[in-house]
């Protein structure tokens, strides 16, 4: 038997590498066909994310910043559409815009395939998407003293005095959503600079408005103190916390899969690792003897 197993460990050792690559490529390829149901556990920071959103009232105005490029898209996309998903549940309105230049048509498509999609909603209606600006925390200090001047157009060049949204007016004759004012909660979903960090430092408190934000998952541990001290009411960082938040929500989407999926190539890698020691070690006992 010993010899046996020396005779594998030599064989293995001029095993052609692209085995390994195959095995890998199975192994993450496997959830996104077969459904694996994976224990999730709910950190903390996640679920005060979830209550964020779900303690809104039907008609109350969300600012959503989605503030990534595509480069960032495998990762975010997931909190994305999940949060619009349990907004739009909520009946809640949404206004869309972003600092980054090659972020509008990732809120464009987000904002069409889930509102008019899923729920059908009527955009200027139900939502809106304002486009890009450049002026980064320039632009967050300006929306609080006026969307408009920020603003004067949507995504399509269309004044937003003629979207329903965003023209209605109050009993006093002023706009009812025009500034951080007639917004009950800023969602952030960033990759970076500008991003989280900004709209919590120029906003938060200049403002009073509360805010939850999901990122990419390195980013994350830069964010945990504002939640200790406050300035952000929930987080969502990386896949797996997009995954938490599907958990909460009940909803099998990209992130969860993508969890799976990404379970099951750290158990084999692992698995490799573990054997190709093993078959090292009795490869090298052989020759010695």
């Amino acid at each position: 038997m010993g010899a046996g197993v020396r005779r594998t460990a030599e064989r293995l050792e001029t095993l052609d590498r692209r085995w390994i690559f195959i095995i890998m490529a199975l192994a993450l390829s496997f959830p996104l066909f077969v459904p694996i149901e994976l224990p999730i556990r709910v950190s903390p920071v996640v679920r005060g994310y979830f209550e964020a959103v779900d303690a809104l009232e039907p008609g109350d105005i969300v600012y959503l910043a989605v503030d990534y490029d595509p480069g960032s898209k495998p990762e975010l996309e997931p909190m994305l559409n999940a949060s619009l998903r349990h907004l739009f549940g909520k009946h809640v309105k949404v206004v869309g815009a972003t600092l980054w230049p090659a972020a509008p048509p990732l809120l464009e498509t987000g904002l069409r395939e889930i509102g008019e999609g899923e729920f059908d909603l009527v955009y200027g209606v139900d939502f809106v998407n304002l486009g890009f600006k450049e002026g980064k925390e320039n632009v967050m200090v300006q929306l609080g003293k006026s969307f408009r001047a920020v603003y004067p157009n949507d995504y399509y060049g269309t004044p937003v005095g003629e979207l329903p949204l965003l023209a209605e007016r109050g009993p006093d004759g002023a706009w009812r959503v025009d500034n951080f004012d007639g917004v009950k909660l800023l969602v952030n979903i960033s990759g970076g600079y500008p991003g989280t960090k900004e709209w919590v430092q120029q906003v938060r408190t200049r403002y009073n408005i509360p805010i939850v934000a999901g990122c990419t998952a390195v980013s994350a541990p830069e964010f945990y103190p504002y939640i200790q001290s406050g300035q952000l009411s929930g987080l969502l960082g990386g896949l797996s916390g997009a995954a938490e938040y599907e958990q909460l929500l009940g909803l099998r989407g990209w992130a969860v899969t993508g969890m799976a999926a990404q379970s099951l190539g750290h158990v084999t890698i692992v698995i490799l690792i573990l054997f190709g020691n093993l078959f090292y070690f009795f490869g090298r006992r052989g020759r010695k003897v």
